[in-house]
């Protein structure tokens, strides 16, 4: 999916003859911490509300244009740009500019996360487990075999570093929710199970059978 085809048609623009106050009114209406400058369709930048704060609510942003961000994505490129740039500027919405600086649209960060969704297969039925190892270690094969002795498949799997533990993480997405076989699986070849979700339809599965027998045995 490119950036152009995630553009969201009701993110209103800005420009330098509005002032502070009309910025942050337009801010709180679309409840957006950003909006994109724009003049004779020429991207001039991103002003935040956290700037405008501090200055008089009458000052038009021409005045402040020093203060404009230029962050903004290429309309032809994958969105996966615009989720890091989401990401590193802590933005609401992501600006996406053609050639030349022209200004295409923005895309809103709920679009974003949802097309993230889609992307990784979080938004797919299934299990999910983590798993902690060694990069080194790591063998796409090897998991996929693992799973499918269980009578599974991998759906999705991504891989991630976790910088604030020097962690390697890699995420496996399962066709089932019945994921306790395969998470006994692997920690019987000695991978490290970080986290695992999906098992309360099979918990509650077990509960059910085993009330079911209780209630049978107490006839």
């Amino acid at each position: 999916m490119l950036n152009k085809e995630l553009i969201s048609a009701s993110i209103p623009t800005l420009t330098l003859s509005d002032t502070v106050i009309q910025a942050l009114d337009l801010m709180s209406e679309f409840h957006v911490m950003q909006l994109p400058v724009v003049a004779e369709d020429k991207y001039l930048g991103l002003v935040f509300e956290e700037d405008l704060m501090n200055h008089d609510e009458r000052t038009s942003l021409q005045s402040l244009d020093t203060h404009f961000s230029k962050v903004a994505v290429h309309a032809n490129t994958h969105f996966i740009e615009a989720v890091q740039m989401l990401n590193d500027y802590n933005l609401s919405l992501v600006p996406v500019i053609d050639k030349e600086n022209e200004f295409v649209g923005a895309i809103a960060a709920i679009d974003l996360l949802k097309e993230l969704g889609k992307a990784t297969g979080a938004s797919e039925p299934g299990g999910l487990i983590v798993l902690e190892m060694e990069q080194r270690n790591f063998s796409f094969s090897e998991l996929s075999k693992l799973v499918e002795t269980n009578d599974a498949q991998i759906t999705q799997l991504n891989s991630y570093w976790d910088n604030n533990t020097s962690s390697f993480f890699v995420a496996i997405k399962i066709n089932k929710f019945e994921i306790s076989d395969i998470v006994a699986t692997f920690q019987r070849y000695e991978y490290n199970v970080k986290y695992y979700f999906g098992e309360e339809l099979y918990e509650n599965e077990l509960r059910n059978n085993y009330d079911h027998l209780m209630n049978y045995l107490n006839i």
